[in-house]
């Protein structure tokens, strides 16, 4: 087990950094506002989905089991024309194998997961979201942003999650709350060009109340 903690400046909070899906674990400590996973995409995977044209891309929202992800995953990727392959294939079992880490760490019955190609400035302002956790991981291009943020001003110093890492973040509906300040967002990327390929796991406490 490796971890980093990342103290941001102006306040005591700390972000752990891990190296392996086991250390993710440490999330769940009271002081621990967010996690992140610190690795990398495949290079011929990462250089395959860059080659891609976004509209071959998986893009839904729908909730369901953990067990039920791969199955659903392989159905989005065929309606959308993505590629056969071994690179696919990846793609494929790493968004199963988060879900099913992210699913036992938050000890969820039930997953909202959403998968987006994202051209616009979605969700550019800095944010802490009305739910318990979520897990974010792109894919393709920028990163999620985060930073700490003080008498409501955006943050003065910005971090940009790896491509290919997932973050773990806090809501405000988490049991025991998080130091403030910790607040995050999509990068600002319309206009240039840029396409993004997201992955967003939420847990569903009440599937009456999200259906």
């Amino acid at each position: 087990m490796n971890i980093t903690p990342q103290l941001l400046k102006a306040r005591a909070i700390s972000v752990a950094i891990v190296d392996d899906a086991a250390s993710l674990s440490t999330f769940r400590d009271p002081a621990c506002p967010a996690a992140i996973w610190r690795r990398q995409t495949p290079p011929r995977v990462q250089s395959w989905i860059d080659r891609q044209y976004p509209d071959t891309f998986p893009n839904g929202r729908i909730i369901l089991r953990p067990d039920a992800v791969k199955q659903t995953i392989g159905h989005l990727c065929d309606m959308s024309g993505l590629p056969l392959g071994p690179e696919r294939d990846w793609l494929e079992t790493d968004i199963t194998s988060l879900a099913e880490v992210f699913a036992v760490l938050i000890s969820a019955e039930f997953l909202r997961m959403r998968l987006a190609v994202v051209t616009t400035n979605a969700c550019r302002k800095f944010h802490i979201d009305a739910i318990t956790a979520r897990l974010i991981c792109t894919y393709r291009g920028t990163g999620t942003q985060y930073g700490i943020a003080a008498n409501g001003a955006d943050p003065e110093r910005v971090f940009t999650v790896q491509t290919g890492a997932p973050i773990l973040l806090r809501g405000t509906q988490w049991p025991v709350q998080p130091p403030k300040g910790l607040m995050h967002r999509s990068p600002p990327i319309e206009g240039t060009g840029e396409a993004r390929l997201v992955l967003v796991l939420d847990p569903v406490l009440d599937t009456d109340e999200d259906i």
